[in-house]
């Protein structure tokens, strides 16, 4: 009779549902406390309703964690960093948390305002209404930002932690030099060549008046897509170094060291730099003896060509029995040689201010390299232009270049001008056909086109005089060592040719004698 009572209580106690009828199936989604404890569960329908609807709309809590959803973190790593600085940031705040501060100053204390827009900007996705962030809403904001895989989404993630605080969809010319700044330091500082280049500043004001043009500032699309065509390898550089970092930082941390970057440097990389500054470009103009390639130049290049050009040498770690560190070593070479962007292996090949100008010279000092090429032309007008070739120069009347040939203006501002296949010409000797050196997809309006004598270059219609010219072979050293092995043969043979000696035999059918003759020398035979 008791189990009939509450039975009969729990039915009679159910309120009515659309217009006072009894919910029929209302007992199906009864709790199991009721069920045990004979308890009339008043109001459950409405209950499970309203976590319905609550599951629907996904509440946060003010830390910025996701309530609702059963999140599970899958990455290790991730997990131990996040209790590293919560710990961290409650013992020296009594913080339930993890604040600004002891992020930036645990995991990037190299590059403490990186690390402060990359807080921002998982604070800001996490719509946490507090100043830190609970462990649960850190971790799931990294491992939603070690998740993304698309480059164009990487792209705009970045972008977006430089724009303007007071207009999150626009960013101004100081937020683009801050993330080329901080591009070129990480690129610098893990190729072993941290110097500051003297034309840093000539070097961002390319790509800034490329930008913005007149304006003061720019959407984040426009920007995202002017990156995207131009220098997207530049900041997928620096994602690649936050990445690294978010995964390995509770190493350091959980053994007291807060050096959580990257300790070794790329051993191919450990050499004299090949891009020599002894230039002062504070005056804006550049003299004749000024290099057209320093060193934040090549930077810029490497992010904006293919990596065929800027491909580091492969160096083979030693290998030796009993060697545990091996397949670490080798681990963090691969890593290295992915981060270094820095192309250490770009060589002089021929520059007009040392070798002379003109068609001869060129040839002299270019044919024959069998590897990548940069032909950097500089006019009086302060323009400068770079034809790249994915391949070996050679004379010849078609255009010819592989998937990696473009043309791209350097100076006074930087941007791709085509890049496509077949766009390159060289011939200086075939008749019936134009000569000098040519590049662009349309051979009856080449982008690009020196006279026959490489005095004057015509742009697009423009026409100027060109000042100097320099080549930079981009190949591995085996392609410099053939070309100085031919020159080597060449200056041999041709020696050789020279003192060649003659029989009395050979003589008498030798052309010259003939020609002697011709002349009127009389010629005596025994």
């Amino acid at each position: 009779m008791g189990n009939t009572s509450s039975k009969g209580e729990s039915d009679a106690s159910e309120p009515p549902l659309e217009g006072g009828k009894p919910h029929k199936q209302h007992q199906q989604h009864k709790s199991s406390d009721a069920s045990h404890n004979g308890v009339p569960d008043v109001g459950g329908s409405h209950n499970n309703l309203m976590v319905t609807q609550a599951q629907g709309s996904m509440t946060r809590s003010a830390s910025g964690a996701d309530v609702t959803e059963k999140y599970l973190t899958q990455l290790v790593p991730v997990e131990k960093l996040a209790e590293i600085l919560r710990e961290q940031t409650s013992s020296k705040l009594g913080i339930n948390g993890i604040v600004a501060d002891v992020f930036v100053s645990q995991v990037f204390p190299q590059y403490a305002d990186l690390g402060q827009r990359l807080f921002n900007l998982m604070h800001s996705n996490s719509k946490a209404t507090t100043k830190h962030l609970g462990a649960v809403a850190f971790r799931q904001q990294c491992e939603r930002f070690l998740g993304i895989m698309d480059d164009s989404k990487t792209l705009e993630c970045y972008i977006k932690m430089y724009a303007q605080e007071e207009n999150p969809d626009q960013i101004d010319k100081t937020g683009v030099t801050r993330l080329l700044h901080i591009c070129y330091t990480i690129a610098m500082q893990h190729s072993g060549n941290a110097v500051l280049c003297p034309a840093i500043n000539r070097t961002f004001g390319s790509v800034t008046k490329s930008i913005f043009l007149c304006h003061d500032s720019m959407s984040l699309g426009y920007v995202c897509r002017w990156f995207e065509q131009n220098l997207m390898r530049l900041v997928l550089l620096v994602h690649k170094y936050c990445v690294h970092t978010l995964s390995t930082a509770y190493r350091g941390l959980e053994q007291q060291n807060q050096s959580c970057g990257i300790e070794l440097q790329t051993p191919v990389l450990e050499q004299r730099n090949p891009f020599t500054d002894t230039t002062d470009f504070s005056g804006g103009s550049t003299r004749d003896m000024d290099s057209l390639m320093p060193l934040s130049q090549a930077w810029l290049l490497a992010g904006a060509l293919p990596p065929l050009y800027s491909k580091p040498q492969t160096v083979t770690p030693p290998a030796t029995k009993g060697n545990n560190n091996v397949s670490a070593s080798t681990a963090v070479q691969i890593f290295k040689d992915k981060l270094s962007m820095m192309p250490s292996h770009w060589t002089l090949l021929y520059n007009s201010n040392e070798h002379g100008v003109g068609a001869n010279r060129f040839l002299h000092h270019v044919l024959g390299y069998r590897g990548p090429t940069l032909v950097l032309l500089h006019t009086k007008d302060e323009q400068t232009y770079c034809v790249a070739s994915p391949s070996e120069w050679k004379e010849t009347h078609l255009f010819v270049g592989g998937e990696g040939s473009c043309v791209i203006q350097l100076l006074p501002k930087f941007v791709i001008l085509e890049k496509k296949p077949n766009i390159l010409y060289l011939n200086t000797s075939i008749r019936g056909y134009p000569k000098g050196l040519r590049a662009g997809a349309d051979p009856r309006k080449p982008i690009i086109a020196v006279d026959e004598h490489f005095e004057n270059i015509d742009c697009k219609g423009l026409a100027a005089g060109l000042m100097s010219i320099e080549v930079w072979g981009c190949g591995d050293k085996s392609s410099r060592e053939v070309q100085l092995d031919i020159k080597k043969w060449q200056i041999k043979e041709a020696e050789r040719q020279r003192t060649v000696k003659l029989t009395a035999a050979d003589w008498m059918d030798h052309p010259d004698r003939y020609l002697l003759e011709l002349g009127g020398r009389q010629n005596y035979n025994n």
